[in-house]
């Protein structure tokens, strides 16, 4: 090829790489401009942003595309490590030429041609038979150098070109007789790749001074704070952000995004660098000493042969001596000692203000600091312990000193050491390890907040259970858990109730990745891995209306009952589906419990507000609302009134439900209820933190955290296959006690109320004694009646210890009884519904042609996955499908999409929602239309029954499977003869 046909190959090239990026722009702009008509907006607004609009998308036009004369291309060799831009031929020419730089570049790439005789650029070079520019000035030069290097093999010609390119080539590489290090030699310092890149860097991406206020304000503030409710000092430091300060006077702000794995191997401070040239000079000379030292000796050997013996015997000591060294440096046998790592962590960072050194002293700042607290504590003179890392600090402390052990700057694959970055600057930090488990806030001050979390759109979804395959290894399992936890962001690594040590991946590509990273690279030993464990939940619905078959019931008022609704027909305790009354193991305690299912807006609404439940939560333990962030409040309180709008909407059964509410649950954050409807239980609400004046408007009676208790247990684990539960509420509509009990109760109330008297008395007596008559007469009682006095202590604790005797016999074994109760009745009031199982799904976006539309479908259609929007995309030929994937149904999804669509079609799977499985587990056939269609056994799998199944088989629970009752043997024709 030469560099005629090479240039219009480029220009070939870069038009397909446009018209794909054209068409994406348009397809873009199309469905904007849709969108705007679809909406609901005044001519006068659509006309004012059309004209707006019309100028920004013809700037940006101009911009998506790529020129070279823009410079946003770059001409490279990946083989020989070679790029240039046509910015930088274009200053070397104007150099020799005299043309300006800018005529130039505008010139270099096009229709021009360069005139011999009037030194003048002209257009028309196809059009006139004559050679681009871009051929003339760049192509035919690397065309020579390279005809002369590798066809010619002139050693004279490659010397004039080194020469008049006033290259700095040593002579070794240009008398190799390999090629390609000859090469390599001359390009890499004419046309130097890393300058190509990093000027088109430079040019093209934009300045850290161009962050704007609102993206810092975002940054600084965690948790949902304001900017301006966080300290002076601390706003101070938005200026530092804003102008990117490099002095060393700055304050120092770093924020770690991830922590990198690098082996020790590959740090620079342990390779062997290149020799430069005063290196080998030094070595040449230190040989050429060895080698007069060596002839002098052999000439003292021939005169004098004792000398030489002594001399011959130094090196067998010192090889002795050293051997010795290595013996004391192997550790012994059977040692508990653990080997030094392989692996080291170098913090990717970012230095957002001030500059960072080698040895700087730094605070690490944890995600729960608080600037406010942490500035009144250096005002009162808290010192902060430089010994400490992130597992040796408290639960009230986050913050700790480390030490900027090394300064790297990333190179590509490779790191260079430094001794300071400045900011605006991407760097690598080494000695974080222990302070920093994923991302982290590094400052010189600590009145900087920690910065915002980063945000991952998968969320963790897919676990397995771990073990070595070997006994010997857990501590090596355990050590790798620890280090792929703090170099992977997404997975989560945590050890079960039983024992296992389970990762939690967001889905089937990411695990096998993080699989292989322990069996290779974080613990190396070989792994036993479980099958792949996706979450369920259990639900309970409104009794449905259709059968099957998609049949209308005829009689709405009969509930259809399932094999296992049926189980509990002769049982007592259940009044109708949904309601039960159940008692304590004692007789003693009577609860009615009724099951119902929440309305979807009230779950889904749940769910979001997680952490607002953890934060309500805690202020119903500890009643501090004045120190909670106003922004939090007004959140909480938010949440309320969205709760009580969709409570009052949802009919009559839930109105008045939000002053109702006894608890969330599982772990008293779910997506369930407990709402207390006793008439004469009176309790305070989840929300009586909010309001200080409605404090008190409500007593505990004992045994109400019973009733919390036992809830918790029967939502963390439901009947179907012991999975959380979701979407389910729980009403307490009676709470009697038995009359022995209510006697003890009384009793007990009544003595510790005479133990309250006697108290007050004893506290009047010690406030009143102020006064000097009474503290004289107070004294002679004591002195002249302290019989009495013991006889009164006495009494006391003999009423203290038979309160608290009655208490334990009363309410210590009872309270378990009543747990039990309340978790039994929950859990049984929940199966005489219709129960569901919920699913975890994934949306899938797909983007394919038309002639793999049934293909993909077909499979979508194989793993009960369901198309929920299916569009061209405008200006394109390509189909954007989303669709809905259970994620239990995704292992080998990818695959058999690739293999069925011939690689035209690739999926992404993103965690997506939580979606009900419209069938029951122990559904049978009921009505006629249900036996004409599926017989009287219906021998046709249940989806839903198969996943309970499965899940109970891995739990070792029981499982419904179904049993032959009446089988006979097929006698064939050869047996009766």
């Amino acid at each position: 090829m030469d560099p005629l046909e090479a240039f219009y190959q480029l220009q070939q090239t870069l038009e397909q790489v446009n018209l794909v990026t054209s068409e994406l722009f348009t397809s873009e702009i199309m469905e904007k401009s849709s969108n705007q008509t679809n909406g609901s907006v005044n001519m006068e607004e659509f006309q004012s942003h059309d004209t707006t609009s019309t100028f920004e998308d013809t700037e940006k036009e101009r911009n998506i595309f790529f020129s070279p004369d823009q410079g946003n291309v770059i001409f490279a060799s990946a083989v020989d490590g070679w790029g240039f831009t046509c910015g930088q031929f274009a200053k070397l020419f104007s150099k020799k030429t005299g043309i300006n730089k800018d005529v130039l570049l505008k010139t270099l790439w096009g229709d021009y041609f360069l005139n011999s005789k009037t030194k003048r650029i002209m257009k028309g070079a196809q059009a006139k038979g004559k050679k681009p520019l871009f051929v003339q000035v760049v192509l035919e030069n690397i065309w020579s150098v390279y005809e002369a290097v590798y066809v010619r093999k002139d050693k004279d010609m490659i010397e004039k070109i080194v020469t008049s390119l006033d290259l700095k080539v040593s002579p070794r590489d240009i008398k190799h007789n390999d090629p390609k290090v000859q090469i390599k030699a001359i390009t890499t310092q004419w046309l130097p790749l890393s300058e190509a890149v990093l000027g088109a860097v430079v040019e093209k991406l934009p300045s850290p001074l161009q962050i704007t206020g609102d993206r810092i304000e975002k940054l600084m503030c965690p948790h949902g704070k304001r900017f301006d409710k966080l300290p002076h000092k601390t706003q101070q430091l938005k200026e530092d952000f804003m102008k990117c300060i490099a002095t060393e006077e700055a304050p120092v702000i770093v924020f770690v995004s991830k922590m990198v794995p690098v082996e020790k191997t590959d740090l620079p401070q342990n390779k062997q660098r290149p020799l430069t040239d005063e290196d080998i000079q030094r070595r040449r000379e230190q040989a050429r000493l060895r080698h007069a030292q060596r002839m002098a000796t052999s000439d003292m050997g021939q005169t004098t042969p004792t000398d030489s013996g002594e001399k011959l015997e130094q090196p067998t000591g010192s090889k002795i001596i050293e051997e010795e060294d290595v013996s004391d440096k192997e550790s012994p046998v059977g040692s508990d000692t653990e080997p030094e790592a392989d692996q080291t962590f170098i913090a990717f960072a970012r230095v957002m203000s001030g500059v960072v050194k080698k040895g700087q002293k730094l605070y690490v700042l944890g995600p729960k600091h608080d600037p406010e607290v942490a500035l009144k504590e250096e005002t009162s003179g808290h010192q902060i312990d430089d010994s400490l890392s992130i597992k040796d600090l408290s639960s009230d402390r986050h913050i700790t000193v480390a030490t900027v052990r090394e300064v790297y700057l990333f190179m590509g694959r490779e790191l260079e050491l430094m001794d300071s970055v400045p900011a605006g600057n991407v760097l690598g930090i080494g000695g974080l390890e222990d302070h920093i488990l994923k991302s982290g806030t590094v400052s010189s001050t600590v009145g900087c907040p920690a910065f915002t979390d980063l945000y991952f759109d998968a969320s963790p979804i897919v676990r397995v259970a771990l073990e070595p395959k070997h006994a010997v290894d857990m501590k090596k399992l355990v050590q790798g858990l620890k280090l792929l936890n703090q170099a992977d962001p997404c997975v989560q690594v945590m050890v079960q109730e039983t024992g296992e040590h389970v990762i939690v991946t967001a889905g089937e590509v990411h695990l096998q990745r993080c699989v292989d990273d322990l069996k290779e690279r974080y613990a190396k030993i070989e792994l036993n891995v479980s099958e792949a464990i996706v979450p369920f939940r259990e639900t309970i619905i409104i009794p449905p209306k259709v059968d099957m078959v998609n049949e209308v019931i005829q009689d709405t008022n009969v509930v259809i009952k399932t094999s296992r609704m049926k189980e509990f027909e002769d049982d007592d305790e259940v009044l109708k589906p949904g309601l039960i009354q159940t008692y304590t193991a004692n007789k003693k305690c009577c609860v009615v419990i009724r099951a119902q299912p929440l309305p979807d807006d009230i779950t889904k609404l749940l769910e979001d507000s997680m952490d607002l439940l953890k934060v309500l939560d805690h202020l119903n333990k500890t009643s501090d609302i004045v120190s909670l962030n106003l922004s939090i409040q007004e959140a909480i309180k938010d949440f309320k009134s969205k709760l009580t709008k969709i409570f009052d909407e949802s009919g009559k059964f839930w109105r008045g439900a939000i002053d109702q509410i006894w608890a969330f649950g599982p772990r008293r954050v779910g997506p369930n209820l407990l709402l207390n409807r006793i008439p004469e239980y009176k309790r305070q609400t989840v929300w009586t933190c909010l309001d200080n004046e409605s404090e008190g408007s409500g007593e505990l009676w004992d045994l109400d955290n019973s009733f919390v208790s036992g809830f918790q247990i029967a939502t963390l684990s439901g009947p179907l296959c012991e999975e959380p539960m979701r979407g389910v509420c729980f009403v307490i509509e009676k709470w009697e006690m038995m009359n022995d009990t209510e006697k003890s109760k009384e009793s007990v109330e009544k003595e510790s109320h005479i133990q309250n008297e006697s108290r007050s008395e004893c506290s009047k007596t010690s406030v009143n004694d102020g006064d000097i008559d009474n503290i004289q007469k107070l004294t002679s009682k004591i002195n002249f009646g302290n019989k009495s006095n013991s006889e009164n202590e006495a009494s006391c604790d003999k009423i203290e210890d038979s309160v608290s005797r009655k208490k334990t016999e009363t309410y210590g074994q009872f309270s378990g009884q009543l747990i039990s109760c309340i978790k039994d009745g929950c859990r049984k009031a929940f199966q005489t519904q219709s129960q569901r199982l919920v699913v975890a799904m994934y949306k899938c976006n797909i983007q394919a042609t038309a002639e793999v539309l049934g293909k993909l479908f077909a499979v979508l259609g194989k793993r009960n996955g369901r198309v929920i929007e299916d569009e061209m995309r405008e200006g394109s030929q390509i189909f954007n499908i989303i669709a809905a994937l259970p994620v239990v149904e995704s292992f080998g999804f990818a695959d058999d999409i690739r293999k069925k669509t011939s690689g035209l079609a690739s999926p992404q799977l993103v965690f997506s929602h939580w979606e009900v499985v419209d069938i029951d587990p122990f559904w049978i056939p009921t009505t006629e239309e249900e036996y004409l269609h599926y017989g009287e056994k219906a021998d046709s799998e249940n989806r839903a029954h198969h996943y309970m199944n499965t899940v109970r088989k891995r739990k070792g629970l029981k499982l419904d499977k179904k049993i032959v009752e009446h089988a006979e043997k097929q006698r064939t024709l050869t047996k009766n003869k």
